[in-house]
């Protein structure tokens, strides 16, 4: 049992410098709490970064009930944060993301996982909304110095 829940964000990483920070607190699996796992960065789109976790020895899950609505993704680009954290909040309290919690806090519990989206600092993203209702301890990751 880990009893902690771990995070991180990919906006200033490169894939191999997010992988030796996973690697380096023995993270077993990634989720990535994305709505949509695409990316315009090299590296960060599902396939590709499924692929090379899998390389390395890392289990990679997308949690799609644990992204941001699209309406939320909006308020952020907008400047409305807590619009956002009212809609994710909602979209939480369904049946769906309470599911998906349940199982997330079940595997957190279980084995080092590490929740991703792209944003570098913790605060402006919603993946620490998600950590926070695991209702575990939070350790916030950077991507390993190059």
């Amino acid at each position: 049992m880990t009893g902690r829940v771990f995070t991180i964000g990919y906006e200033e990483a490169t894939p191999a410098r997010l992988i030796a920070a996973l690697k380096a607190q023995g993270i077993a699996t990634l989720v990535d709490v994305r709505a949509l796992a695409n990316s315009r960065k090299p590296g960060f789109a599902k396939r590709a970064l499924s692929a090379a976790l899998a390389e390395a020895g890392i289990a990679y899950q997308h949690v799609p009930a644990l992204g941001t609505p699209a309406e939320g993704r909006a308020a952020v680009r907008a400047g409305r944060p807590a619009e956002m954290r009212r809609i994710f909040g909602a979209k939480l309290a369904g049946t769906e993301g309470q599911a998906a919690l349940a199982a997330l806090s079940a595997q957190a519990r279980a084995e080092p996982v590490c929740l991703l989206c792209l944003e570098a600092d913790p605060a402006q993203c919603h993946r620490t909304l998600v950590a926070e209702a695991v209702g575990l301890p939070i350790t916030h990751l950077a991507p390993a110095a190059s």
